[in-house]
């Protein structure tokens, strides 16, 4: 990849604000022509520093109103435990972000349901199945105070 210039830090800030601005807006504000913006945006998505744009949802919005973390150490008696625990994660449709760890928590799990009564559900029927867990531990979303993908460029 080229090297990222202040011009290239510029657009990416405004889309950080709004991804969905066209691109005669942004090159508005960015202080480019239309045609440069759209070049520089074509370069950035090719070398890879734009993976994409996405969609917000509001989950709540649509009745989803708990939200819990899971920390789960797995039991690493198997030589395919990590393995054999994420292939099986991955088909929980109530599991959104699943990240592996470095240090004694292995994998973190975020959990969407409708209530307690279907966070339960979800646990005991399709959490506590997946192969290869010694220990989890549960942290139940209170509010969020900062959410953000934003990075200071």
């Amino acid at each position: 990849m080229s090297e990222v210039d202040d011009m290239d830090r510029r657009l990416l800030r405004l889309l950080q604000d709004d991804a969905d601005m066209p691109i005669s807006q942004l090159a508005e504000l960015a202080g480019v022509s239309t045609g440069a913006c759209w070049r520089r945006l074509e370069r950035l998505e090719s070398s890879g520093v734009i993976l994409g744009r996405e969609i917000e949802v509001d989950y709540r919005a649509l009745g989803y109103e708990v939200q819990v973390f899971l920390r789960v150490t797995l039991e690493k008696t198997e030589p395919n435990a990590f393995h054999e625990f994420l292939k099986a994660a991955r088909d929980v449709p109530e599991v959104g972000d699943i990240q592996s760890l470095l240090g004694r928590v292995d994998i973190r799990m975020d959990v969407r349901a409708r209530d307690l009564a279907h966070y339960q559900e979800i646990y005991r029927e399709r959490i506590l199945t997946l192969p290869h867990i010694s220990e989890i531990e549960a942290l139940m979303l209170v509010s969020e105070v900062k959410d953000t993908n934003r990075l200071p460029i």
